[in-house]
């Protein structure tokens, strides 16, 4: 079998490649640049990189269409006008199989945890999870009515070592962890239990990967890639001050002036979008129709994060 990974070393191909590649596949990772994953694999020396920058090629779906894949993992496709080349490319083309990334982000606020991924409706929050939502509906509907062979995955909050990841203030922001593991008191807001859900890079790729290798059972099917659970932010400062070996020290601010204490506007717009939705997702049938099981659980990469943060001087620790 070929696959073709679009973004095929950023923060889930540096997993899903050498997954491919150690199973026995034909790998082409399309990127912009030299690759330089995450965490060196030698299943790269055995890879056909690629050079192609979507946003400066116009043909760039046909592109890949040429280059007679059986399955297109899509995971830089931000845009519906994309989807929908991609479509077009790829219906008479070779692929078998088209998995499209998209995003919990399409969820927006949940009604009911954990979110399940069977809602009848979802209001995403902003632009981006729009637009993912838009790319979905309209996938899913050429798999209804014209049988385009499509699965969608949802990665959550991606994080692992050398990733900045969602910290206990809703963003990227080093001062929380830094005031923990100086033993200081960390603010937080309301009371502390707004939700993440951090999911190791590699079992996203996991998730893409079991789709790809179970096409029957995952095919016009929409699949949440994240570990299963979620933590409270008062959760997380406990988490990180266990960590660092501090006593736990946590005020309790109202948004108004939480928010004072981020950096910018965006960090504050980032923080929200994070807070306001708190997500919780199921990954049930992700474990019933591919065999899906975490390898990693939201703590365990929480701590290989930070890790890697104190590894690479990013937090001084006592």
């Amino acid at each position: 079998m070929k696959v073709v990974v679009t973004g095929g070393a950023g923060h889930i191909g540096t997993y899903l490649v050498p997954m491919f590649v150690n199973a026995g596949w034909d790998v082409v990772s399309i990127t912009r640049r030299e690759p330089r994953p995450y965490e060196w694999d030698p299943a790269w020396n055995r890879v056909e990189t690629v050079f192609m920058d979507r946003s400066t090629e116009s043909d760039f779906a046909c592109k890949v269409a040429a280059m007679d894949p059986d399955v297109v993992v899509d995971l830089i496709n931000f845009d519906i006008s994309e989807s929908k080349k991609m479509v077009e490319a790829l219906r008479d083309s070779t692929c078998t199989h088209y998995l499209y990334c998209g995003s919990i982000w399409e969820h927006g606020r949940a009604m009911m945890l954990p979110s399940n991924g069977e809602a009848l409706s979802r209001e995403p929050m902003c632009a981006y999870g729009k637009d993912k939502l838009a790319s979905e509906n309209y996938l899913l509907d050429e798999w209804r009515h014209t049988g385009f062979p499509v699965t969608v995955v949802m990665p959550g909050q991606i994080s692992g070592p050398g990733w900045d990841i969602i910290g206990p203030w809703g963003t990227i922001n080093m001062k929380p962890f830094q005031k923990i593991a100086s033993g200081e008191c960390v603010e937080l807001p309301n009371f502390g239990m707004e939700t993440l859900h951090h999911v190791h890079g590699s079992d996203v790729a996991q998730v893409f990967f079991r789709a790809a290798t179970h096409r029957e059972a995952a095919l016009g099917q929409t699949f949440h890639a994240t570990s299963g659970t979620a933590i409270t932010l008062y959760g997380y400062v406990k988490l990180l001050a266990d960590f660092f070996g501090t006593d736990p020290q946590i005020k309790y601010l109202g948004w108004d002036e939480f928010k004072g204490l981020l950096d910018s506007e965006e960090q504050v717009e980032h923080a929200f979008l994070h807070l306001a939705r708190s997500g919780y997702y199921s990954i049930d049938k992700e474990r019933d129709l591919l065999g899906y099981q975490p390898k990693f659980t939201n703590v365990e990469t929480i701590k290989l994060a930070v890790q890697s943060y104190v590894d690479r001087g990013l937090i001084t620790v006592k």
